[in-house]
């Protein structure tokens, strides 16, 4: 059993998932310039509209020149539920490449994950 691709998730408001290596955890099996780490920031529809606004957070870290994607988290309305598919990706062996040729549903918080640049 691969323990690192067991994806883990804080019911909490907002949620937290995450799948993979976190950076620091990255860094030092991969070294400093051997990993590439994706930001993004994201109000989602459900409190985009609201005067509670609420940002989302998502980070997603590659590996290598191929960019194997070795971690996922995300902060946010929706993360709980979407965290497993991802989860399943990683597990494959998912790069960059491929999460940038995926089509994103729109609008939704997730779409944030294959579409960073």
């Amino acid at each position: 059993m691969d323990y690192t691709t067991i994806p883990t998730v804080v019911f909490s408001h907002p949620a937290i998932g995450t799948v993979g290596l976190t950076e620091d955890q990255a860094i030092k099996e991969y070294g400093q310039d051997n990993i590439k780490v994706y930001k993004s920031s994201f109000a989602s529809m459900y409190s985009a509209v609201t005067n509670h606004r609420q940002e989302s957070r998502f980070k997603l870290i590659t590996a290598g020149a191929d960019e194997k994607v070795i971690g996922l988290h995300g902060l946010g309305y929706g993360v709980d539920e979407m965290i497993q598919g991802f989860a399943v990706a990683i597990k494959m062996g998912a790069t960059k490449a491929d999460f940038d040729a995926t089509v994103a549903i729109h609008p939704t918080a997730s779409e944030e994950f294959v579409t960073m640049r």
